[in-house]
């Protein structure tokens, strides 16, 4: 095998040590006999765009891009309508020009069609809990879907009015403090926030007043069942964990890059749990 035989892609972040990326697409690239590589590349903010730039000339067909670089990443490309909709890119891939898009939107709503099938039939209310990049990629997921009101709950409810403002009538803002009684008649709740995270406060919520058949899914992945998959499944609710987020979202770029649409196999699953589990030993703490 030469070099000239190999396509090569990337994450770019800064820092970028913590990817999974790199063990999601070579076991891909193994499985399939692609002659490929996957490589981190952490590259800091003042660098990014003499490195995007130079991305073909250094071997690349095309990357992903994790913080702080999606912002930049969507204003150095030329993106689709999802990556302008959410205000950020992460895949990157040449096509005359660079293009680019967001693969979180799909990632997350794949992931919910394998764990919760037919979810979309009966999800008229969800409750969103976040305002931020992620939370943006779920509301344009939801609103493709035909979810017909969305309740964005943000500690500071400005960052919940402006998503109001951006998406529009669909998308209801409130304040953190009227939780509680928001989620009564909710079908689907997201938590969008780094709250249950390693090393980031607990999520402080009880599920009870959910409907019961309403699902809940949960974008943190480290660790991959959060204190709030754990309380959903305990009261046996449908549940969707970020782990399968993140699996979901490397699909597309995968096949951009090189010509082969993956799957998302329980023994890929095993492998990027077991990689995570070092990282999810210590738990967060209670506040």
């Amino acid at each position: 095998m030469t070099a000239a035989n190999v396509r090569a892609a990337c994450v770019i972040g800064w820092p970028v040590e913590h990817s999974r990326s790199p063990l999601i697409h070579n076991y891909w690239l193994k499985h399939h006999g692609i002659a490929g590589e996957y490589r981190r590349e952490a590259v800091p903010p003042d660098d990014f765009a003499d490195f995007l730039g130079s991305l073909a000339a250094r071997g690349y067909v095309g990357a992903n891009v994790t913080v702080p670089h999606k912002e930049a990443a969507l204003a150095l490309s030329e993106p689709d309508e999802r990556a302008r909709a959410v205000g950020a890119a992460n895949t990157l891939w040449f096509d005359g020009v660079l293009r680019s898009t967001n693969t979180d939107v799909e990632g997350f709503l794949r992931n919910l069609d394998a764990c919760a099938p037919k979810w979309d039939r009966d999800v008229s209310n969800a409750v969103l809990l976040g305002a931020g990049g992620a939370a943006r990629a779920v509301i344009y997921g939801l609103i493709t879907r035909g979810v017909g009101r969305i309740v964005v709950l943000n500690r500071t409810f400005g960052r919940a009015e402006l998503l109001q403002q951006i998406f529009g009538a669909r998308i209801q803002a409130a304040r953190w403090e009227e939780l509680y009684s928001t989620l009564a008649d909710a079908a689907l709740l997201v938590n969008a926030t780094t709250l249950g995270m390693r090393s980031k406060p607990q999520l402080a919520i009880n599920l009870a007043r959910l409907p019961s058949q309403a699902i809940v899914a949960d974008l943190v992945y480290v660790p991959v069942e959060t204190p709030l998959i754990a309380q959903a499944k305990r009261r046996g609710l449908r549940c969707a964990d970020g782990l399968g987020m993140l699996l979901h979202q490397a699909v597309r770029g995968f096949a951009l890059w090189f010509g082969t649409t993956p799957e998302v196999t329980p023994e890929l699953r095993a492998l990027v749990e077991a990689d995570l589990a070092p990282a999810a030993a210590e738990r967060p703490p209670v506040t």
